[in-house]
Formats: structure tokens, C-alpha cells, sequence
């Protein structure tokens, strides 16, 4: 049995890329919250609300050799891991072609681009914009092939297509295959690129809010007058390793890994189950050797839909008990779905090592049919953590929960 720690940390988001920006604007009060005017096209579509990354290119940064079988979700996948492995000291490192270092990493989808180049073809019987690498960009692996080819690495490839859970998974996943011998270094994370095809999933299911008119209170996680989700996007990475390996190279340990669970519902697609949030919080307790009173604060899933809210609330109720604090990042970027586990983890970190926590954001009432629990709301928090506990829960019913420990207490 390996320990497992992080070494590094990257990523993109609607606020920013890194800490100090993101950290600035929590603190202001800002969110990455916008109204989309291009939405507009789409008829039928009610909502016009997302957490856009804005300016992101990186087009001139890499070759176009390189960025070829790359779609938006690839590049920020990519650019988030060249963050985490320049702050690891990896980047030049000869052991990311060793075959020690694989990749754990995930996506809802792939680029949605191409899938219309392959609708034109079977709709209208013509191929001319599908290209060689139309299927790479649009693949659900395409993240984790993407990163393994542009850094070489020759490791295992745990790909990670689920929903809300993806980049989680990604990290929790990757923490295994170290903890038990089977690489000695992971690239672990998620990603999601903007799209209306997106919002339009949770607007079948009238589970988007419509504030279109005043982005800046929505999404409203856990609050009475939340009205539902709103779709983002990003990109966060994760460099784990050993602790040895970490220790014998000198590197700066940010936080170690110490406990994770994964579970599915088997009841429903779409509506979540109590019990089995229990049971993943629970397992990564057990997972940990912890107790819940280890647990300092808690990273909700939070996506201000009326059903997830309220089993989420009363999980953690149940699990956890009152008195930890909770808040939901997702107040802050959206619903980033196959990023927000990744993302919510490397600011949970960051948080941790600072101190402080950010408050959720539009969280004014408590919902009533909510569990009466310590949510962080109106100001930011400073919390000497120990232990964060970091939540998500997605379609199909699969749960997950990830425990980090505190760089100090290591």
C-alpha cells in the first residue's frame, strides 16, 4: 500500500486560472455567470444562462501538429495538465515517458463539433467537413488520449465518461492505481467545453434556471428561491504520486489523498437516492479510517436543483451530521459537469492550504425541505482544515467522494 499525495495542481475556469485570480473575485463577490446572447438562435431552449470560459485560446502557445486531434475540451484539458506538471517540477522530467505515469481523465463528452460533421453525413449525405481526426475530438476518451500522446505518457489510460463525476472519478481512480503499486505517478482530472446541446439536456427536464435577465443570482444551490442549474465549463488536473516517490525528489507535497468511494444508485437516471450519497460518503470514511468528526468542511455537489439539493442536504445530515460547513463552488462557474469534480478539488485544496473558504454563493434562505446544516452563506469562512471532504453526484445515479488531508498534517 502506497500513500498518495498531490504535487501539483492546474486548471481553467470561468473566473480565472489561477488561485489568486479566482480567490480575488470570490471575495468581490463575482461570479463567471453570464447571459448568452448566441443562445438566442436556438428556439425553444429557455435558458440563456452559462459560466463561459472567455479569451481561452491557446492556438499559438502549441504547434498545430500537435493541436490537430485537440476540439475546445481537449485544449483545456491539456493546457490545465501543463499548469499541474510545471508546478509538480514534471514537466521535462524523463519519468513521464517511463511508463510510470499514466492518466485518469474525463469527460461527459467529447468536442460536439464534429458530431454535427458526422450529421451531415448521414442527414444530408455529404462529408465535407469531417477530417481525419473528426471521431478524436468527439470521442468520450478524447481527454485522456489527448493528454497521454502530447506528454508522452506510456502509463495506463483510465478514461472517465461520468457526467458529473468524471473528473472526480479521474482523481479517485488514479489515487488507486498508486495506492496499490500499479504506476508510481497519475495525471488526474476532468474536463468540459461549453455548449448549447448541453443546456439543452437539463432544459428538457426543466432543470435550468431562466434568471436570464440577472446572471449574477443564479444559480442559487440549497436557496428557497433557486429556480435550477446553470451549465459551465473548465478544465482542472491533478499530479499525483507516491509519497515516496514525492519525498525522494524533493517535491512540495500540497495535500494528500486518503480517502475514496464510488458508488451507483441502481434505481434512476435522473433522480437522485439518499441512501446511496450515505454510502459513498460513508465508504470514503472507511476508505480514510476516519470518523465524521475528522471531516473540518465539506465541498457540496450543490446544483441547485430542487431534488439533488435536498437528498445531498439530508445525506450529509445523515452521514456527516450537522456542524460540518458545506458550500457549492457550482454558485461560482455552473454545473462544468465532467470538470466540477476536478475544479472543485484543486480549490478545495487550495482553500484548505489558505484557510479560508468561500461562501456559496446567492445562498440567501435555506430551502425548507433542506437539511439544517452549517451552509457557509453570505461572507467567506476561515476554517483551520484537517481533512476536506469533497462530494459529486451524477447522472445514472453514480456517486461519488473523495477525503484530502491537510500538507501540514502529513
Amino acid at each position: 500500500m502506497q500513500r498518495v499525495v498531490v504535487t501539483g495542481m492546474g486548471g481553467v475556469t470561468s473566473l480565472g486560472e489561477d488561485w489568486s485570480t479566482i480567490s480575488a473575485k470570490m471575495r468581490a463577490g463575482k461570479t463567471g455567470i453570464r447571459r448568452m446572447e448566441s443562445w438566442d438562435f436556438y428556439d425553444g431552449l429557455n435558458t440563456r444562462l452559462a459560466g463561459p470560459v472567455e479569451g481561452f485560446n491557446i492556438d499559438k502557445r502549441y504547434s498545430r501538429k500537435a493541436l490537430r486531434s485537440m476540439g475546445p475540451v481537449s485544449k483545456m484539458a491539456v493546457y490545465a495538465t501543463e499548469r499541474a506538471l510545471e508546478m509538480a517540477g514534471l514537466l521535462e522530467d524523463p519519468v513521464l515517458k517511463s511508463g510510470k505515469m499514466g492518466v485518469a481523465y474525463g469527460s461527459s463528452f467529447g468536442s460536439t463539433k464534429p458530431v454535427v460533421a458526422f450529421t451531415d453525413l448521414m442527414r444530408d449525405g455529404h462529408s465535407r467537413d469531417l477530417t481525419a481526426t473528426s471521431y478524436v475530438k468527439m470521442m468520450s476518451h478524447t481527454t485522456a488520449v489527448n493528454i497521454g500522446v502530447f506528454y508522452g505518457l506510456s502509463g495506463r489510460v483510465i478514461p472517465t465518461s461520468s457526467a458529473c463525476t468524471s473528473g472526480s472519478q479521474g482523481i479517485g481512480y488514479a489515487y488507486e492505481a498508486i495506492k496499490y503499486g500499479m504506476q508510481d505517478l497519475m495525471v488526474a482530472g476532468g474536463a468540459e467545453e461549453l455548449c448549447p446541446t448541453m443546456a439543452a439536456v437539463f432544459d428538457t427536464l426543466y432543470a435550468t434556471s431562466i434568471k436570464n435577465d440577472t446572471p449574477h443570482l443564479s444559480p442559487r444551490p440549497f436557496d428557497k428561491d433557486r429556480d435550477g442549474l446553470v451549465i459551465g465549463e473548465g478544465a482542472a488536473t491533478l499530479v499525483l504520486e507516491s509519497y515516496d516517490h514525492a519525498v525522494a525528489r524533493g517535491a512540495t507535497i500540497l495535500a494528500e489523498i486518503v480517502g475514496f468511494s464510488t458508488n451507483s444508485d441502481g434505481r434512476h437516471i435522473t433522480n437522485p437516492t439518499q441512501a446511496t450519497m450515505e454510502v459513498a460518503m460513508q465508504g470514503a470514511l472507511d476508505n480514510a479510517s476516519l470518523s465524521a468528526s475528522d471531516i473540518d468542511f465539506i465541498s457540496g455537489h450543490g446544483t441547485a436543483t430542487e431534488q439533488g439539493d435536498i437528498a445531498e442536504s439530508h445525506a450529509t445530515d445523515k452521514v456527516m451530521g450537522a456542524d460540518i460547513p458545506i458550500h457549492s463552488l457550482k454558485s461560482y462557474f455552473g454545473h462544468s459537469l465532467g470538470a466540477c469534480g476536478s475544479i472543485e478539488a484543486w480549490l478545495g485544496i487550495e482553500m484548505m492550504r489558505e484557510g479560508w473558504f468561500a461562501p456559496t454563493a446567492n445562498l440567501e434562505t435555506v430551502d425548507d425541505a433542506c437539511a439544517d446544516i452549517d451552509y457557509v452563506m453570505g461572507s467567506g469562512r476561515k476554517v483551520a482544515v484537517r481533512h476536506l471532504m469533497s462530494n459529486n453526484f451524477a447522472f445514472g445515479g453514480i456517486n461519488s467522494s473523495l477525503i484530502f488531508r491537510n500538507a501540514a498534517e502529513v
